[in-house]
């Protein structure tokens, strides 16, 4: 292995004095102590912050380390999520210009503008909770698998290096995230979106560079790694699902390839809900002083969006290569056992691995510094979003006199509480197949709920607040019990009896009971808000497209020009293209 050297250490600690000295810039120049300037930057945000803010917060732990390792094993299979770039010009141009006049916090505050305090309560709750599950174990984890890609083995207080990198990652990360609110995390994290894009193009240069360029790549890897779209029977399979009787019942077990009917279908759930609904990205948008910067800061966005492919998934791919043909002996001892067969649990380093071994003295320094960056940014926008939510949502409710410095105080005590939460989640997702498959599957039995409340609700104006809090439990309830059910078998390692409830539960693909979801979810709301009161309607106006004043569409015109189109349509070119090219 070939470690940091004392050049490489002086590079990634001016990098970081860097990122010190522009929190501290962005304290000082705050007015006040507020709640809107310490969660909303003072909504003065403009669209390249903004874009360039939301791109940071999303490339994090789970691009480093799980969609790297991911082009590992399983090549662009999960390219598919990261073409949802998409999903952002639905932000722009669909949801925010609803968002924006509500002047809200936090979505499930809109949530309740448009439904009822209950639905708000319910959705903070789950969003609290999925953003322990999916984002602070998950950064946790992922920098705790880059430190010990990056540092040798250490053990100090009874933990090895893992548990050393991850403690050190939420410190760091914590302090500026907690003194600097969303103004020092949008800034940094501008910085660290540039650090981090140059950082996987040299990674990508260089890894082409030694295994001898991108049509040695394709020999390699093979055409099927090279597909985005896998078959529903993958090749050794009989037929599509095996059927298993017990009790005189049948039900199926679904193949786990990523087969292109769950990619078609599910994906784009979590997608919209994602980038269009969740707290952790739109925060960034509702911190915007009008709609058109919003707007085009999501388009920013998008296009920002588009290069995770190459920057992550085809260095995964890389790695794998430089491993499996021998070129590099160090890297196929270290993700190959005696057998041949590819280590999946391994394979999650491959991004910090191939920058250890293929990148020259004092770029390794810079693109480690990326490293870390993205492990950063990815925390620090989860810990603003989960402090948000829980100042806003819950305390300020329960505590309607509380001052502005109380609020503040308030949420950074609750990102410290979720924290140590999310400490204690890590041992359930090494027990997994692999880190983004893990946070996939979890946003799969997360999100149906809230993507149908949110989508439906400004669609449908008939739609009401019993239809919509019976919609969020009812999903919320089929999808906790899909965890409950999994979380055994990964913590433990043990197994259901095959051909029972559970077992057929356990094993149903995560894409296809996230369909199961969704569509339960739709039935739920509208069968139960047709069988009650219909809502005030001038409640809701400007909530809903049926209900927008002509005033509100007036406003909405003017806020976006021919150059808002031209770029978006663009953007949807540039998407077909990259879907073509990975079809084979």
């Amino acid at each position: 292995m070939n470690y940091l050297t004392t050049l490489d250490w002086i590079i990634i600690l001016l990098y970081f004095g860097v990122i010190a000295g522009i929190s501290w810039w962005a304290v000082k120049k705050k007015k006040k102590d507020s709640a809107e300037d310490y969660f909303l930057a003072g909504r003065h945000l403009g669209w390249f912050i903004i874009g360039a803010s939301i791109f940071a917060s999303n490339i994090g732990s789970e691009h480093l380390v799980g969609l790297a390792g991911s082009g590992a094993t399983d090549g662009v299979a999960l390219a598919h999520y990261e073409l949802h770039a998409w999903c952002l010009l639905v932000l722009g141009w669909m949801m925010a210009p609803f968002y924006m006049r509500s002047k809200v916090f936090t979505m499930p505050e809109f949530l309740e503008r448009r439904f009822s305090p209950h639905a708000r309560t319910v959705l903070s709750v789950i969003s609290l909770i999925a953003y322990i599950l999916t984002k602070i174990a998950v950064g946790i984890y992922a920098g705790g698998i880059v430190f010990r890609a990056l540092l040798p083995e250490v053990h100090i207080l009874g933990m090895d290096t893992f548990w050393i990198g991850s403690i050190l990652l939420i410190v760091l990360t914590g302090i500026y995230t907690i003194v600097g609110g969303l103004r020092a995390v949008a800034y940094t994290e501008t910085l660290q979106t540039f650090v981090k894009i140059i950082g996987a193009l040299l990674v990508t240069y260089f890894g082409l560079k030694a295994l001898g360029g991108w049509d040695q790549l394709r020999e390699i890897c093979g055409s099927e790694m090279f597909n985005l779209w896998k078959p529903v029977v993958p090749e050794g399979i009989e037929s599509t699902w095996a059927p298993v009787k017990e009790a005189g019942r049948a039900a199926w077990y679904f193949n786990d390839k990523y087969p292109w009917p769950g990619m078609l279908l599910c994906a784009p759930i979590i997608g919209l809900w994602y980038w269009c609904t969740d707290q952790y990205i739109v925060q960034r948008v509702l911190g915007a002083p009008d709609t058109k910067e919003a707007r085009r800061g999501s388009i920013f966005a998008g296009f920002l969006k588009l290069t995770p492919v190459f920057l992550f998934i085809i260095p995964g791919m890389i790695c794998f290569a430089l491993a499996k043909s021998g070129l590099n002996p160090s890297m196929h001892q270290e993700l190959f056992d005696a057998q041949g067969n590819l280590i999946r649990d391994r394979a999650q380093a491959a991004f910090p691995l191939l920058v250890m071994h293929v990148l020259p003295v004092g770029v390794r320094g810079i693109v480690v510094a990326g490293l870390l960056a993205a492990l950063m940014s990815a925390l620090a926008g989860v810990f603003n979003a989960s402090s948000s939510l829980f100042t806003m949502d819950f305390y300020s409710r329960f505590k309607p006199g509380a001052s502005q410095a109380q609020l503040v105080w308030v949420g950074r005590v609750a990102t410290v509480v979720m924290v140590i939460i999310g400490l204690l989640w890590i041992p359930v997702i090494q027990g997994g197949r692999g880190l983004y498959d893990y946070l996939q599957g979890i946003q799969a039995y997360l999100a149906p709920p809230i993507f149908v409340v949110f989508f439906f609700g400004i669609f449908m104006k008939r739609l009401n607040g019993p239809g919509c809090l019976a919609t969020l439990i009812t999903g919320f309830a089929i999808g906790l019990f899909r965890l409950a059910v999994d979380t055994p078998v990964k913590l433990m390692g043990t197994s259901y009896t095959e051909g029972s409830f559970l077992w057929i539960v356990n094993n149903i693909f995560f894409q296809y009971y996230s369909l199961l979801i969704t569509l339960v979810c739709m039935l739920v709301f509208i069968i139960v808000s047709y069988a009650t009161r219909p809502p005030d309607y001038a409640k809701i106006s400007g909530l809903t497209f049926s209900t927008l004043t002509s005033e509100d569409k007036m406003e909405t015109r003017a806020s976006w020009d021919v150059r808002d189109v031209v770029l978006s349509v663009l953007m949807v070119a540039m998407i077909i293209a990259i879907y073509v090219y990975f079809t084979g």
